[in-house]
């Protein structure tokens, strides 16, 4: 995912831009079409590349996040041995043949549009009419394999929600865990497994300006610190948790609590013991007398 946001900074604008030819043909020729293209020039294809692969990555590991939280939920003896290698090789596996099958077949180095875009390092979506082409790469190479993803994510994630918010009867009240908690842990889950990226779908059929303005900031907000709120989710939780004098170094303002108990039950009340000294130094009696009064 940083990967993917230091290559979506500095390498989504193409920097090659062509000039306006001058030059004035002497030559009487029918041209074919008014259409012209460009060779590829430059490292933008390249960039449309490595910003396709790292960002299905970053789903695909995600996916593999929520199978094992589900492996977790089914078996008792905890993730399967053969998980870890089977995720190495689906994670980094996967979105290259993804990648590799749509430069494969569309990519050209005389018509480098029909895999990108021409003024921005991003994937094709639409035909010469600016309308969007479903035999793009960006529909099958991009939001197909994303949407199945985020449909799978969005399985497990209810799953999760299911057995996290349910109540187990023969638990007391002490032994349950808080509400809060448990949608905290909920949340976590959402952001992990990327379920904000759902926002960009409802944005391609949404037709309302108002709400496709609402939509374009709930989508650019979300998933613009999705590794923000990992991190503070996550990492940030499990060392405070792991290290609670970092909250105790913290300096707060004392605060005087004043508290008072109340029984709702008759106390016993204790005996009194009284004692009597003899105000007179001459006094032969005794230097003590003790009187019990009950």
């Amino acid at each position: 995912m940083m990967i993917f946001y230091l290559l979506f900074i500095f390498g989504i604008n193409n920097p090659v831009e062509h000039a306006k030819e001058d030059n004035v043909s002497e030559k009487n020729l029918v041209l074919v079409s008014d259409y012209h293209q460009y060779s590829d020039e430059g490292p933008c294809t390249a960039f449309t590349a490595l910003i396709h692969y790292f960002l299905l990555a970053t789903f695909t590991w995600n996916t593999l996040y929520g199978m094992n939280v589900f492996l977790l939920f089914k078996t008792t003896t905890g993730t399967p041995p053969w998980f870890p290698k089977v995720s190495i090789g689906v994670g980094w596996g996967f979105p290259a043949i993804i990648v590799g099958i749509s430069l494969g077949s569309t990519y050209t180095v005389e018509d480098p549009l029909s895999y990108r875009q021409e003024e921005f390092c991003w994937l094709a979506s639409s035909d010469p009419k600016q309308n969007f082409d479903m035999r793009k790469p960006m529909f099958w190479g991009f939001l197909l394999p994303l949407v199945i993803m985020l449909i799978f994510n969005m399985a497990i994630f209810l799953h999760f929600s299911q057995n996290t918010c349910k109540t187990v009867p023969n638990l007391v009240r002490l032994q349950q865990t808080p509400l809060k908690k448990k949608f905290l842990s909920s949340f976590s889950m959402a952001v992990m497994l990327g379920l904000s990226w759902f926002t960009g779908y409802i944005l391609l059929f949404t037709q309302d300006p108002i709400l496709q303005l609402i939509l374009s900031i709930v989508f650019c907000v979300c998933n613009t610190t999705q590794g923000i709120q990992i991190f503070i989710l996550f990492t940030l939780r499990s060392v405070i948790n792991s290290n609670p004098a970092i909250l105790n170094a913290v300096n707060a303002p004392n605060i005087g609590i004043h508290r008072k108990v109340f029984f709702l039950w008759k106390v016993k009340a204790e005996e009194n013991v009284e004692i009597y000294r003899p105000t007179d130094p001459d006094s032969a009696e005794m230097p003590q007398v003790i009187a019990e009064l009950k």
